[in-house]
């Protein structure tokens, strides 16, 4: 069954935590080989999936004690054409292990899944290109078809909505908004900024949220933040305007790291997880419409559970 969207912010009255940073967590501290980053892979085989469901379960686990919600994103940020070719998968074969994992965050969903801690399933894509680099850009209707085949597997496996992260110019992310649209199923919108908090393409949060709205008639049910440091885009979030009400997440790194470095850096940097929840907390006032909370590169369950711990009451304080 599916949960639907009753729960989606920013209209459903919940608020979510999610995971952090999936594939650093499994390189670096279980050890694990990702070719290209591409956690999909582990899914191949009885073990991997194992290793998947144990990693989602300790998040679960947290969201159920802190009785919030919990947004299921599938490990499948790197299941699209290009990336999928690089370590010999193709289109049928994406096509099979992107309704495999949506179906393991179906399993989990049923077991975790209350009126205290409603789970919603999303299919989670990244960019066709590097997601710090925005080298090789599409055209809105090049990205609009490149993502469809990703987008409309998750329609057809039964997602609550389709989460895009860490794309760094508009184009791509009003193709991938665009192509949801073609199918009726809810959008998500997550930009990365350099250390300026601009997008990789030089675009301030404010400017690119506003032209993905334009072109889709405002099609993204909301915007996140991710793949980036607070420390990066906080001031950018004390300008004014309506369009902060649009950002309903954030994923932050937990690295003080520009993008460039931590590209070059063979060591993971975790930061300090206490901080890092106290940054949530202070942000929390900066975006009324806060209401989904996890981590990205560097981050793990001590990250979010700090996270839960300072930021969350504040979220269901104010009502954001």
């Amino acid at each position: 069954m599916s949960t639907g969207n009753l729960h989606l912010p920013p209209h459903g009255k919940a608020k979510f935590i999610t995971d952090g940073g999936l594939e650093t967590t499994l390189i670096f501290h279980d050890g694990i080989d990702l070719p290209h980053f591409a956690s999909f892979d582990l899914l191949k085989t009885d073990a991997g999936c194992a290793r998947i469901t144990a990693y989602y379960e300790r998040y679960l686990d947290l969201a159920k004690q802190a009785q919030a919600g919990f947004i299921l994103e599938s490990p499948t940020w790197r299941a699209n054409r290009d990336w999928g070719a690089r370590i010999g998968y193709d289109e049928d074969d994406l096509a099979d292990i992107n309704r495999k994992a949506i179906g393991l965050m179906a399993e989990l969903r049923d077991r975790y899944h209350s009126d205290a801690t409603p789970c919603l399933i999303s299919g989670n894509i990244g960019p066709r290109g590097d997601g710090y680099v925005p080298s090789d850009r599409m055209t809105i209707n090049q990205a609009r078809a490149y993502h469809a085949p990703q987008i409309v597997t998750f329609a057809k496996a039964g997602v609550d909505m389709v989460s895009v992260v860490t794309i760094n110019y508009p184009e791509e992310a009003i193709g991938i908004a665009l192509a949801c649209r073609d199918v009726d199923i809810p959008c998500v919108i997550s930009f990365t900024v350099e250390t300026d908090g601009n997008l990789p393409s030089g675009e301030t949060i404010r400017d690119a949220i506003a032209m993905v709205d334009t072109e889709t008639g405002t099609y993204p049910a909301y915007y996140m933040i991710n793949c980036a440091h607070p420390d990066h885009f906080r001031d950018r979030l004390h300008e004014n305007g309506d369009w902060k009400t649009r950002i309903c997440g954030l994923r932050a790194n937990a690295s003080r790291q520009s993008h460039a470095e931590l590209d070059a850096s063979t060591h993971l940097d975790d930061g300090d997880p206490e901080e890092l929840g106290q940054l949530y907390h202070d942000l929390a006032d900066l975006l009324p419409n806060l209401a989904v909370i996890g981590g990205c590169c560097g981050t793990d369950h001590r990250h979010v559970a700090a996270m839960t711990k300072h930021a969350l009451p504040r979220l269901l304080a104010t009502g954001a």
